[in-house]
């Protein structure tokens, strides 16, 4: 069944919904109207019944992204990301899209139909997560296991799962990909936000979701992190380990109640992909005036004494820290942090993690 809806004054684009399978005189006229469309915009169309998927490039983008604002990300154009859409007058969708990929966007022109294929083809349609491949495994990993050698198997990412499992477990695998530093879940009157903070920056990571999923997404989490779902007055706090890809990634989970219920912020430390950088990490490479510089690395050289380092999220306190540390580091002294957590491992340093759980704190 094909329906004609106004793309812009002047303009419209052809929507295939539910019904009957449109014939192949429905998608030759489907193309011809979108041909029309790109060129009076002065855009190139893609015929993408030769498209091939780019498997790394999908892997590289959200799928519900994709699902959302139903676009196909086409290929790369140096920084730039070239996607097809079926209606190429929708600026505010397409800056947003911007914005959410950290990225510019470069706009070809496709057919509606053509576009879902795709999509399906690819089965983000049934699964967020597919797109990940076999190698793509959530594996919840207790605290206290040997050596990982024991793990907790999340519920595998497929069709039969809760959708709220299905959600958080794509909120996660989402952050991860767009190199997310924390994962905040705001509850408001009537609705339930999900924030990305990349860069510094809060994003929105979707579309707010109805109020009555809040308690499920909520107690979802605090299973993970071990936490107490029946306790809804006081903050908790918590943390839990995912391999994701055959590494192990950190969360810190925090808790805090509101006027309108729980809210959540879930912090990812990515140790493995990170500590590599940290090696190498020098002062003067973090853009301190050259006088306070100076101060700083005479202060952090004395024999004894204190420095605080203070700044809200995201401001780069720790870094700062293991900057100052790879520096006065040397084969002569024995330096000891204690650490909740461990952020990221460094060589030449014994680094303690503390474990209220066993009685390891920092008195």
């Amino acid at each position: 069944m094909k329906t004609s809806t106004p793309a812009a004054e002047g303009a419209h684009t052809e929507l295939y919904v539910s019904g009957p399978e449109p014939s192949a005189a429905d998608h030759v006229a489907e193309a011809a109207d979108a041909r029309r469309l790109a060129a009076r915009y002065r855009l190139p169309f893609v015929d993408l019944s030769q498209f091939s998927i780019d498997h790394e490039l999908f892997r590289a983008i959200p799928a519900d992204l994709m699902l959302r604002y139903g676009f196909v990300p086409y290929r790369r154009d140096g920084q730039a990301l070239v996607i097809v859409v079926s209606d190429p007058t929708d600026l505010p969708m397409i800056d947003e899209l911007a914005v959410l990929l950290a990225t510019p966007i470069r706009v070809t022109v496709g057919t509606a139909s053509a576009i879902q294929g795709i999509l399906k083809k690819s089965e983000s349609s049934q699964r967020v997560l597919e797109e990940a491949t076999e190698s793509f495994q959530l594996q919840l990993l207790r605290e206290d296991d040997a050596l990982g050698d024991e793990q907790l198997s999340v519920d595998k990412l497929s069709a039969d799962q809760s959708p709220v499992i299905r959600l958080v477990d794509s909120t996660l695998y989402s952050a991860i990909q767009r190199r997310a530093s924390d994962i905040h879940i705001e509850t408001q009157d009537d609705a339930v936000h999900v924030k990305y903070r990349i860069d510094g920056v809060l994003q929105a990571a979707m579309r707010p979701i109805d109020k009555r999923f809040h308690s499920t997404i909520i107690s979802r989490v605090k299973v993970m992190a071990e936490l107490d779902i029946a306790e809804k007055r006081v903050p908790q706090d918590g943390r839990f380990k995912v391999r994701m890809g055959g590494k192990s990634i950190d969360f810190r989970v925090s808790i805090m109640p509101s006027v309108h219920g729980e809210d959540a912020v879930i912090r990812i430390l990515d140790k493995e992909s990170i500590s590599e950088q940290f090696q190498e990490l020098r002062l003067d490479i973090l853009g301190f005036p050259e006088d306070e510089l100076r101060r700083f690395r005479k202060y952090i050289a004395e024999p004894y004494g204190m420095v605080l380092v203070t700044g809200p999220t995201g401001s780069g306190k720790t870094t700062t820290l293991y900057a100052a540390l790879s520096e006065i580091k040397s084969i002569e002294d024995k330096i000891i942090t204690i650490e909740d957590p461990v952020e990221y491992q460094l060589r030449g340093i014994t680094q303690i993690p503390i474990n209220e759980k066993k009685g390891l704190t920092f008195a």
